[in-house]
């Protein structure tokens, strides 16, 4: 008896006083309730409920969360059914409930949380991965584990990373089905990808296996052999059954399905052969869990529950972290105070309830607190760091990348948001730099379909007996490019054969016909029959198309497999020499410097020549005159005037050799001028032309057109339509002043090399003003262009190309060596290198005679400081250089023969004065 009160009385002290258990731990409730949504029958679902299980014990047990409080866990089965869902949820409300775990399916989610929003309930779902369940239209909704958002663009980039550009698009038809793949289409989208086809296969057909074949067998028609499965388990392996049944996983095909294939592989154990065996060479996604001591205790606890039967896949891995991230939430939730208790909703007060008993629901008052905790959520699951960005979105999203092959998978790579594809784990990338760029994307090999390690193609021409509608252009001029052989539906020409001989180079076939476009009356507007593509009247257009700028937004090109671009063809006119053909030697330029030099060399000679030389003094008017003589004279080398002084001579020798170079030159081109008939052409190319206001031609049917209203802003009222070379030659003699002639003609390069072949009477003036070439088009994004592409590269690596252009393209046979051509006027620029030399050559004489006439007054004033006194003012010096310029310089032998007749003469004159008879 004083047992039992002994026990009352440690209680009451125990509830009075805390033993320190964890903060208000007498505030905290024995249980909690929390509860789960799953599909037991599924695959996830059986998987995910033992891990709950599991995660609700691991959490009892664990004193150092919910102290004095443990978890009740209810489950509750919605079967993947909205309807079901709905009322599950309903159900746990009643039993006050604070947190779910779960719904399972994307489609229950949707609508249970509308319900927990209501409520106040936070749902942490670890396996709802549609991607448009957002915080915004559901804030009560946290995703525990990776959304579809980041498995999509994972697909993407594996697309991209393969080169294919088209895929198909095979889903289960609900919510989860029509968001993911929705998905997928944006982020291929950003990638120059699309989704060709999309196949929609109800939830309900898991038991109509000929529904599915039918949908499948259409899937089979397709050009594309890229396959994207998103499904559930079980709809997933009756499309690859039905898909092994018609032979669509062998060679040439790529399988890639989602994570639902990762988990079945990695839950049912063993695995059936049959089923295995239909999926050879599949690519799937498996949502990444780093490895750690955690993980793998888990699992040996797993294998010793299960007994081997049940293989734990990362949804269950999921679904434990899910728990204790509740848990932890609850805890902290107490830790600040926070009390569970529920409140009325006034929105279920009804007048009359029914049987609905409506007003048992009630709203956690906690739920907002509770919901915060759980995204401020950081610590260490079995998934590996669990935390939330701003998005609420776990941390880190990666998935492996599984090739399915043999009796089991083995994984080829990762992919992460982070760094893209990788062959290392992304633990060891997030230490490291972001690097995505392309060389960095890489991946082990694949066993593909088939069980080959080559790469497939993606696509095929589909096998439904239809033939590819190439579109031709049905032309009536330049036949040599494009032509219809006659009483047949067959084609020939330089632009067919090329096109013949690339399609050869594939390794495949290409079963295919040609379509005439055309009113076999005018060449046909090649724009319209681009565009013929785009409505799907053809499936390719082949013949000389012109890659321009506005037909690449429609359709895409191959490489060009000639180059060829507008020039402008113009008449030429023969200009006759005339009476003053001798000017027409030099530029005005080389004439004007020319004449001058004469003057300027005739001047320096004189002024070196002048003191020592006889022959240039006298009165000014011989001098002008002999300084204009000697300097023209020097033309002929006839002049009769000697140089006497070294400085003359050198330069006299230096402008002899200058009049040489010019003579011989002038003499040249004269005898051109006079014997080759010159070319004069009114127009000199595209500035002219569009400066000008005369009319223009252009062909039917041709860009240039366009390029000449558009680009070049010249009015429609100038354009003329020409449709053939005789029309071009007709339009070209009549000229722009007479009705129906034009001034030139703008046309591409192929077209006049073909035109100035026949007609010698004209000429391509100026450059060619664009640079294009032509190709085969095809539509946007066809991998057909892409190979015919790299079939014209070998036509012309190997020879081929120019071989067929030789046979129907003929060279010109107004050659350069037979036209008559214009000789060019002499330039100043071909000459001003003889003229600076010879400029600087009579620079340095002069300054060399200024120099010795300077020396020279120098001593003079020296000798005779009378002389020197009396010129102290500079006009007196001025005349004495004047007066020393003019004086004549006598030879030594006569200076002082003249100084001896000096010195008798006054000695002479001593005698008479003293009377002394000599």
């Amino acid at each position: 008896m004083s047992f039992l009160w002994f026990v009352s009385l440690l209680s009451l002290v125990c509830g009075t006083f805390p033993l320190g258990f964890g903060k208000n731990v007498s505030s905290r409730p024995s249980v909690v309730n929390i509860g789960a949504i799953l599909s037991h029958n599924s695959t996830i679902g059986r998987v995910a409920t033992i891990a709950i299980e599991e995660a609700v014990k691991d959490v009892n047990a664990d004193p150092s969360i919910l102290p004095g409080t443990n978890l009740w866990l209810q489950m509750q089965n919605s079967n993947c059914s909205g309807f079901l869902g709905m009322v599950e949820v309903l159900q746990l409300m009643e039993n006050k409930t604070v947190a779910i775990i779960g719904p399972q399916s994307s489609v229950v989610a949707h609508i249970s949380s509308q319900v927990a929003t209501e409520f106040q309930v936070p749902l942490v779902s670890f396996s709802a991965t549609d991607p448009t369940l957002s915080a915004l239209q559901f804030p009560f909704f946290v995703r525990a584990a990776q959304s579809d958002l980041f498995q999509m663009t994972a697909v993407a980039e594996i697309v991209e990373h393969y080169l294919w550009k088209e895929v198909i698009a095979i889903y289960v038809d609900d919510d989860y089905g029509w968001n993911g793949i929705a998905t997928l289409g944006d982020k291929l989208a950003e990638r120059r990808c699309k989704i060709t086809y999309k196949v929609g296969i109800s939830p309900d057909s898991v038991d109509n296996r000929a529904q599915v074949m039918d949908q499948l067998v259409k899937v089979a028609l397709m050009e594309s052999r890229v396959m994207v499965l998103h499904v559930n388990p079980k709809l997933g392996t009756l499309v690859f059954s039905v898909a092994k049944y018609l032979q669509m996983v062998g060679n040439g095909y790529v399988w890639i399905a989602t994570d639902w294939l990762t988990s079945l592989l990695d839950s049912v154990v063993p695995f059936p052969f049959e089923n295995m065996e239909s999926m050879q060479g599949v690519l799937s996604l498996r949502q990444h869990t780093a490895e750690s001591d955690k993980k793998r205790a888990f699992l040996s606890r797993w294998n010793k529950l299960t007994g081997g039967s049940l293989g734990l896949n990362t949804y269950g891995l999921y679904a434990y972290d899910s728990v204790w991230m509740v848990a932890h939430a609850i805890d902290k939730f107490f830790s600040q105070g926070g009390v569970v208790t529920h409140s009325n909703d006034s929105k279920l007060h009804f007048s009359e309830s029914g049987d609905l008993h409506l007003e048992a629901m009630t709203i956690f008052d906690g739920g907002n607190r509770v919901l915060n905790n759980i995204l401020e959520s950081d610590f260490v699951g079995l998934t590996g760091a669990i935390k939330f960005d701003l998005d609420r979105s776990l941390i880190h999203p990666a998935y492996d990348i599984i090739n399915v092959i043999g009796t089991g998978s083995r994984r080829v790579g990762y992919w992460s948001n982070y760094s893209g594809l990788s062959i290392d784990a992304p633990e060891l990338l997030y230490s490291k730099p972001a690097n995505r760029s392309h060389a960095n994307q890489k991946l082990y090999e694949v066993i593909w379909p088939g069980n080959t390690i080559e790469q497939p193609r993606g696509w095929v021409f589909p096998n439904n007996g239809k033939l590819l509608k190439i579109g031709v252009p049905l032309r009536v001029s330049y036949k040599e490019f494009v032509s219809k052989i006659k009483g047949t539906e067959n084609f020939q020409g330089f632009c067919i054969d090329v096109f013949t001989a690339a399609v050869n180079l594939l390794p495949y076939a290409v079963p295919h016909e040609f379509i005439a476009f055309g009113d076999s009356h005018h060449n046909p507007n090649y724009t319209d029959l681009v565009y013929g593509i785009t409505t799907g009247k053809f499936d390719a257009v082949v013949g000389d198309i012109a890659i321009v700028t506005s037909r690449t937004r429609l359709v895409d090109f191959t490489l060009p497999y000639t180059a060829s671009g507008l020039v402008v063809v113009a008449p030429f006119k023969k200009r006759n020499t005339g009476a003053w053909a001798f000017l027409h030697p030099f530029s005005p330029a080389m004439w004007m410097v020319t004449a001058s030099f004469f003057f300027f060399i005739g001047i320096v000679v004189w002024i070196l020549e002048h003191r020592t030389n006889d022959e240039f003094r006298g009165p000014p008017k011989r001098q002008c005159i002999t300084i204009l003589w000697f300097s023209f004279s020097t033309l002929f080398f006839a002049h009769k005037e000697n140089t006497i002084s070294t400085l003359g001579r050198l330069v006299l020798i230096i402008w002899l050799f200058v009049v040489l170079i010019v003579n011989s030159s002038y003499t040249a081109s004269l005898t051109s001028i006079l014997t080759v008939q010159q070319l004069y052409f009114p127009i000199t190319g595209i500035e002219t032309l569009r400066e000008g206001g005369e009319p223009i031609g252009f062909q039917v049917g041709s860009f240039a057109e366009r390029y000449l209203r558009e680009e070049l802003n010249i009015s429609k009222s100038r354009l003329i339509a020409l449709g053939s070379p005789e029309e071009y030659a007709r339009a070209l003699d009549l000229g722009p002043d007479k009705e129906g002639g034009v001034a030139a003609i703008v046309d591409e390069l192929l077209y006049v090399e073909s035109f100035l072949s026949r007609q010698c009477s004209f000429r391509v003036v100026g450059q060619e003003f664009t640079k294009s070439g032509w190709g085969f088009a095809f539509p946007r994004d066809s991998p057909l262009a892409i190979d015919l592409s790299t079939a014209i590269l070998q036509l012309s690596e190997n020879g081929d190309l120019q071989r067929i252009h030789d046979k129907w393209l003929a060279k010109s046979a107004c050659t350069m060596e037979n036209a008559e051509l214009e000789s060019d006027r002499l330039q100043l620029k071909s000459f001003w290198g003889l003229f600076l030399i010879c400029g600087i050559v009579c620079f340095i004489a002069l300054a060399i005679y200024c120099f010795q006439i300077i020396r020279q007054l120098y001593h003079t004033e020296t000798e005779e400081p009378d002389l020197s006194s009396s010129s102290g003012s500079h006009s007196n010096r001025l005349r004495r250089i004047i007066s020393l310029l003019d004086e004549k310089k006598e030879s030594s032998k006569r200076g002082s023969k003249r100084r001896k007749v000096e010195k008798s003469s006054e000695n002479d004159k001593v005698d008479d004065h003293l009377g002394v008879d000599p």
